[in-house]
Order: C-alpha cells, then structure tokens, then sequence
C-alpha cells in the first residue's frame, strides 16, 4: 500500500475492507509525511501488522536513492517536501505530491525547495515512462507531455517574476498582482507562496536583479 491517507473513519473502512478483498498488505509505503498521505498509516500498521517498509528520504530512516523495495524502486524527489519520494514499477511511477493528476503543485518557500522540485521532474522526465499514478487525480496517461507541462510552467512563472522585477517593482503585493494579476482572495495564499519560492529559486540561481 503506497500513502494510505488521512485518518478519517469512513475512508480507514474502505481501506481495511479493500485490503481484506486482496488478503491483506506486505508493506505500506510512504511518499512523504504529509498527513493527507500518512496519517492514517500506523492504523494501518497496528490493524494489519503490514511494516512500514519504506519511508521517504529524510525520515526515520534514510533510504539511498534508487533503492529497491520488493518489486519498487524507490528515487528521492524532494520539492514539495524535503523527504518526498516516488516509486517506480517497471515503467509506472507513483508520484505522490510531485506530479498531480491535475493542477499543478504547492511548492513551500523553503530554501532550495524550488531548485529540488526542478531536479526532480528532471529525474523522472529522463526515465521512460508509460503512466504516472498521481496522490491526487487522475492516471497520467503521457507521463513526457506532463512533466514537461511542469516544466514549462514553473519557466513562465520565472520568466514573469524576471519581467516584473526589471520593471522595478519589489513589493511582494504588487508582485502578486502583476505576476497573478486573476487569483481569488482564496488562492492568493498559495500564489504568495509560490512567488517567494520562485524568488528563493532565482536568489540561488543569482539571477535576482541588483537594486
């Protein structure tokens, strides 16, 4: 079992029920200690006695990148959190947070969390692969095409992030506007926290303009 989820009753039921339909679970795994992936995994453990057999880099335990785990391989993806991880069975991908089914991903403001989450969607796009089975939404049917759309979009927001810099502007708000100029009050946190890890990504790259 890859990120079992949140704890909630009625989805912990269904779990336990699907896992009695397939005669229980070896493992449980874990992509990253996001509690809408991992919280409901020492349940799991104590209704089951399934181990956790592989937990994400930087968690209790490290495991080397490309690490074997029965029939997986598991490859550090950090980005969306420090100890994120996919894992690789034959050429499907179980990429919890690091590509969605959907939208696109929340990247903290972290130093070097952009630059991670880069690299990782470099690893994966270098890997030939024929679906990817998001934590959240649908298969990914054209795993190059969607990392590439990643790719492109994270470019284009650096791109106008540069833009609006060379215009003069420093003010985190009228950054936001310039660069979101549509987001919802709503969404507004989360573009705020994209413009600062985008602004933490150029700083590292040096790529910020002198004022």
């Amino acid at each position: 079992m890859i990120d079992p989820g949140p704890a909630l009753p009625g989805h912990l039921e269904a779990l336990l029920a699907a896992l009695d339909a397939r005669g229980g679970a070896g493992a449980i795994l874990l992509t990253h200690r996001h509690p809408d992936h991992a919280e409901a995994a020492p349940i799991i453990r104590e209704r089951t006695g399934a181990p956790v057999a592989a937990l994400a880099p930087g968690a209790d335990r490290t495991l080397a990148d490309l690490d074997t785990v029965g029939p997986l391989t598991t490859i550090a993806t950090p980005g969306h959190a420090p100890d994120h991880a996919a894992f690789l069975l034959g050429a499907v991908c179980f990429t919890g947070d690091l590509v969605l089914g959907s939208g696109s991903v929340m990247i903290s403001p972290e130093p070097g969390s952009l630059q991670a989450y880069m690299a990782s969607l470099a690893r994966l796009r270098a890997l030939e692969l024929d679906l990817i089975a998001p934590g959240h939404g649908p298969l990914v049917t054209d795993p190059a095409a969607k990392l590439d759309e990643y790719v492109a979009h994270r470019l284009e927001r650096e791109r106008q992030v540069l833009q609006a810099l060379s215009e003069g502007l420093r003010d985190r708000e009228e950054l936001l506007d310039r660069v979101w100029p549509a987001v919802s009050a709503e969404l507004r946190p989360g573009a705020a926290a994209t413009l600062a890890a985008t602004l933490d990504k150029l700083a590292a790259d040096g790529r910020l303009p002198v004022r």
